[in-house]
């Protein structure tokens, strides 16, 4: 099993149902969705249709102690973390995929981001070589690659970008297609100002299983 630690919209969020029936699928239910009559949607939203609509808090590791324990860990960290307000978010094309990114700075977002890598570490198994492999490290930077050892991912505190998947990566031809079509979908849902009130544990029961909302937990501090 591998967990994760994202950021998803509250259910009463519209954002969540509509960016959900985007991508096909409810990682909450896990039900499928039917997703819009857009030329090429099926292919350019399998990648993200697997995971869920999410932005990546601690990106996903297979667990070294047990899942109570990082239960344990996580809701220790949600305890402590005060709610705050998330920048309204817009499409942008990000090294070639489609996804929702802030509007403008928030600190407290990359602060909270930066406790999710560093809480969660403990119970991280090191990255295997095919994990590293897929990863492309010779493609990072030196900075990334010394991430991607340590922490198990590349882009992390200052290489951090909160993005909330929409496609796959996306050829030039079908980017101009997709990418009106999900901002008219989305409409001026992403744009609303919302609060940060939950840390979401994702779990994927085995290799190529989907990512599934197994705890939502919330922010106390």
């Amino acid at each position: 099993m591998r967990v994760a630690l994202y950021w998803a919209p509250e259910l009463d969020d519209p954002l969540h149902a509509r960016a959900s029936a985007w991508l096909g699928r409810d990682a909450e239910t896990g039900a499928a969705i039917a997703q819009p009559e857009v030329p090429g949607i099926v292919e350019a939203t399998a990648d993200p249709r697997l995971y869920g609509f999410h932005a990546t808090l601690k990106a996903p590791f297979r667990i070294a102690t047990s899942w109570e324990q990082v239960v344990a860990t996580s809701e220790a960290l949600a305890a402590e973390t005060t709610p705050f307000t998330l920048p309204p978010l817009m499409v942008q094309n990000l090294r070639g995929f489609l996804a929702l990114i802030e509007s403008e700075p928030c600190p407290a977002l990359d602060a909270f981001a930066a406790a999710c890598v560093q809480a969660l570490e403990p119970h991280r198994a090191p990255l295997t070589t095919e994990e590293i492999a897929r990863r492309r490290p010779e493609r990072l930077s030196e900075r990334q690659r010394a991430q991607l050892d340590r922490w198990g991912y590349h882009l992390v505190f200052e290489d951090f970008q909160f993005h909330g998947t929409l496609t796959g990566r996306l050829p030039d031809v079908q980017r101009a297609v997709i990418e009106p079509a999900v901002t008219e979908f989305l409409g001026d849902l992403p744009a609303r100002r919302r609060l940060v009130r939950e840390l979401c544990l994702f779990t994927q029961a085995a290799p190529g299983a989907p990512f599934a909302i197994a705890r939502r937990l919330p922010l106390r501090g």
